[in-house]
C-alpha cells in the first residue's frame, strides 16, 4: 500500500511540473527580486502584540504522512504556493531608532532550504512517538531568525504509530491567525482521488425555516418576538464584554491550574504538546442523538475530561485512589475557557489557491480576524455523562446570543489605537491569563487528501505563547477527531492522562447514547 501511495505522490509530482491546475509554475524575472525588496507593508497592532514578550505565540501544526517524505517533493511544492503568499516571503523590518522594535513586513527573497530542516534520525529508535513529543516540545524552546521570514517546516523521516513520517509547521502567529494559516495549508493540498482538486469541507447546513401563513397578526407576532430576542441580545453582549473587561483587570480564575504572577515581563515557558487521534463518528452518534453540534460535543466531553483528570487529582491528594465517582473537588473552583471565533464569513481555501496561482499583486484578505469568547466551564463529578454536553450547549446556545466575539475584537484594536501598547499589552495578557485555557475546534477535509503528493494521515494544529497552563485544540480529518493537548507542565505534568480523560469521556458518552436507545425499545 505504501508503494503504491509513493507512486502516486511521484505522479502528482509530475503533474505539478507539468502545470498541475491551480498551481503557477512561471518562474519570475531576476528583476523581481529587486521590485520585491522595495515592498514594504506596515505591521497591524496585533501583529505588534504578536512580538511583545508574554504574547509572543507561534503555531504549530503536526502532519502526520502514509509515506516516508520526499523532501525534494515538499520543497518544489513549497517553491510554487506558500512562498508566493506575501507574509511567508517577508521579513520583518525594525524601527532604526530602536533595533528591537518591528514596525514593517518588507518583502524579500526566500531561500526555502533555509526553512526546511531535516534532522538525520535513526530510524530504528526505540521509541518514536516519545521522540516526535520531545522534539515538538524542543520547538518552543528558541526563538525565529528574525532576518528570515517567520516559518519552519521540520521533517521527521520516523515510523510513529499513526504515521510513516511526520511533518511539523512552526509559523509565527503575527503571520496570520489559526483559522487562515491552516486554511493556507489546506489550499497547498489536493484530494489524493483527484490531483488537480482542493479539498472540500462541510458546508453547515441551515435548518429550514416553518411556514408560517401571511397575515397582519403573525406579522406583528414576528416583529415583537425579534425585538425581544434582539433585546437579549443586546442585554447579553453588554453583561459579556462587561466580563471580559473585568477580566482584563482582575477577575481571576480559581482552580490548581492558575499560577500568580505567571510571566508577565517574559517569554512563556516551553510546552509540551500531547495528540490522540479517534474515531469522528463516535463524536457524530452523539451529536445526532442529542440534537447539538460538534462544537456541543467537543466542548462537553472537555468539561468531562478536566473534571476527571481534577477529581483523581484531589482524590490522590486525600488517599483515594480509586473511587472516581466521589467528588473530591473544591467547592469554590471557577474555570474558563478562552473560545477562538473565526469572524470571516467565508471559507478561504479556493480564493488562497487561486491567488498563489496568480503571478500579479491581488488582495489577500489576510491578517488576524478572530474574537474572543469567555466560556465558564461546568467542572464537577456528574452520573450522567451526557450532562457534560447538555450544559455545554447551553452555555455556547447563550454566546450565540451575543455579540461579545465582535466586540472583543474591536474592544481590543480600540485599546491598541487610542492606549497604546504601554497600556493594552497588559490588558491584552490579563484578558487571556486571568483565564484557564485556551478551546479551538476545527473543521477539516472530508476525504483524504495530499500534501504536496504525500497522503496525510492526520492533523493536529496547536499554539503555544499564551500566558496559559493549557491550550486544547481539535481538528477533525475523514472520519477521525485528533485533540491535541498542550500544557505548562511545570503545572501539568502529566499531560496524557488529561488527553486520555477526554478522549475517554468520548467513549462514555456513546455508551450511554445507546443505553438510552437499548432502554427505550
Amino acid at each position: 500500500m505504501e508503494k503504491e501511495a509513493l507512486n502516486n505522490s511521484r505522479n502528482t509530482m509530475e503533474l505539478c511540473k507539468g502545470g498541475l491546475k491551480p498551481i503557477n509554475t512561471t518562474v519570475p524575472t531576476s528583476g523581481m527580486d529587486e521590485e520585491e525588496e522595495e515592498e514594504v507593508e506596515p505591521l497591524s497592532p496585533m501583529g505588534h502584540i504578536f512580538h511583545v514578550p508574554g504574547l509572543n505565540y507561534f503555531i504549530i501544526a503536526v502532519l502526520g504522512c502514509k509515506i516516508k517524505v520526499d523532501v525534494e517533493m515538499i520543497k518544489y511544492g513549497i517553491k510554487q504556493t506558500l512562498i508566493k503568499h506575501p507574509r511567508f516571503s517577508s521579513k520583518l523590518l525594525f524601527d532604526v531608532k530602536d533595533p528591537t522594535k518591528p514596525v514593517a513586513w518588507i518583502r524579500t527573497k526566500v531561500n526555502v532550504d533555509d526553512h526546511i530542516v531535516v534532522p538525520d534520525l535513526d530510524p530504528n529508535m526505540d521509541s518514536p512517538d516519545q521522540f516526535v513529543e520531545d522534539y515538538l516540545s524542543n520547538l518552543t524552546k528558541y526563538p525565529f531568525d528574525l532576518s528570515k521570514p517567520l516559518w519552519e517546516v521540520h521533517i521527521l523521516n520516523v515510523k510513529t504509530s499513526d504515521a510513516a513520517a511526520v511533518g511539523v509547521f512552526k509559523i509565527h502567529h503575527s503571520l496570520g491567525d489559526g483559522v487562515s494559516l491552516i486554511s493556507l495549508l489546506l489550499a497547498c493540498a489536493r484530494k489524493s482521488s483527484d490531483p488537480n482538486a482542493l479539498p472540500t469541507l462541510p458546508v453547515a447546513r441551515k435548518k429550514p425555516q416553518p411556514a408560517t401563513r401571511s397575515s397582519r397578526h403573525s406579522g406583528f407576532l414576528k416583529c415583537f418576538f425579534g425585538s425581544l430576542m434582539m433585546l437579549k441580545v443586546l442585554w447579553n453582549s453588554v453583561v459579556d464584554i462587561a466580563l471580559f473587561l473585568a477580566t482584563m483587570v482582575f477577575l481571576k480564575d480559581k482552580n490548581d491550574f492558575m499560577r500568580d504572577g505567571a510571566h508577565h515581563d517574559g517569554e512563556q515557558p516551553p510546552k509540551r504538546f500531547v495528540y490522540k487521534t479517534f474515531s469522528f463518528d463516535d463524536i457524530k452518534l452523539v451529536k445526532n442523538a442529542m440534537g447539538v453540534t460538534v462544537n456541543d460535543v467537543v466542548m462537553g466531553i472537555t468539561q468531562a475530561g478536566l473534571s476527571r483528570y481534577l477529581n483523581k487529582k484531589h482524590g490522590k491528594d486525600k488517599g483515594d485512589h480509586n473511587n472516581a465517582l466521589v467528588n473530591n473537588l473544591p467547592k469554590d473552583i471557577r474555570l474558563r475557557a478562552v473560545l477562538v471565533m473565526n469572524l470571516r464569513s467565508h471559507t478561504m481555501i479556493e480564493g488562497l489557491a487561486k491567488r498563489m496561482e496568480a503571478d500579479t499583486k491581488v488582495d489577500w484578505d489576510w491578517g488576524n480576524l478572530v474574537g474572543y469568547v469567555l466560556l465558564p466551564l461546568h467542572i464537577g463529578i456528574k452520573d450522567d455523562p451526557l450532562d457534560y454536553i447538555r450544559d455545554a450547549k447551553a452555555t455556547i446556545d447563550r454566546k450565540k446570543q451575543s455579540y461579545e466575539a465582535q466586540l472583543s475584537y474591536s474592544a481590543t484594536k480600540c485599546f491598541l489605537n487610542t492606549l497604546g501598547l504601554g497600556v493594552a499589552v497588559p490588558l491584552m495578557h490579563n484578558s487571556i491569563g486571568n483565564t484557564t485555557l485556551t478551546f479551538s475546534n476545527l473543521v477539516g477535509p472530508l476525504e483524504e487528501v495530499s500534501f504536496y503528493g504525500h497522503p496525510m494521515a492526520f492533523l493536529a494544529p496547536s499554539f503555544y505563547g499564551a500566558p496559559q497552563p493549557l491550550i486544547v485544540s481539535f481538528q477533525s480529518y475523514m472520519d477521525k477527531m485528533t485533540v491535541v493537548v498542550a500544557v505548562d507542565e511545570d503545572i501539568i505534568p502529566d499531560p496524557h492522562n488529561l488527553c486520555n480523560e477526554i478522549v475517554d469521556s468520548v467513549i462514555l458518552a456513546k455508551n450511554a447514547v445507546i443505553q438510552k436507545k437499548l432502554e427505550s425499545l
